[in-house]
């Protein structure tokens, strides 16, 4: 129970309480964004695995297909296994990009 009002500006409050306040809020928000990073991480994780296993199966299968009615001198499902593959990992760099973007972002946000 203090005697300040809530909504008081930080204009209004003495020096010492402008720090305390902007040090907890400071506080507050890293321990926010720590708990968020962890499951961000383990989201993340899971996420770019499937993003690289999804084409890589897709590919394969269509390998088979094509083997099954196309037969060729080489292999289908090995070429569409690769192409999967490198289509899987071109998916996952855009996520990983794309989260180090927002990232930066929200870090920059964080410093002003």
């Amino acid at each position: 129970m203090s005697d300040r009002e809530p909504d008081k500006p930080l204009r209004d409050k003495s020096p010492l309480a402008r720090k305390v306040e902007t040090k907890a809020e400071r506080k507050l928000r890293a321990q926010r964004h720590v708990d968020r990073t962890v499951w961000l991480g383990l989201g993340m994780m899971g996420l770019i695995g499937w993003s690289v296993a999804v084409p890589t199966l897709i590919g394969a299968a269509l390998g088979l297909w094509l083997d099954k009615h196309y037969p060729a001198s080489f292999s289908w499902t090995l070429t569409m296994l690769i192409l999967g593959l490198f289509i899987g990992c071109l998916n996952a760099w855009h996520w990983v990009a794309k989260e180090h973007r927002e990232m930066q972002e929200e870090q920059e946000d964080y410093n002003e």
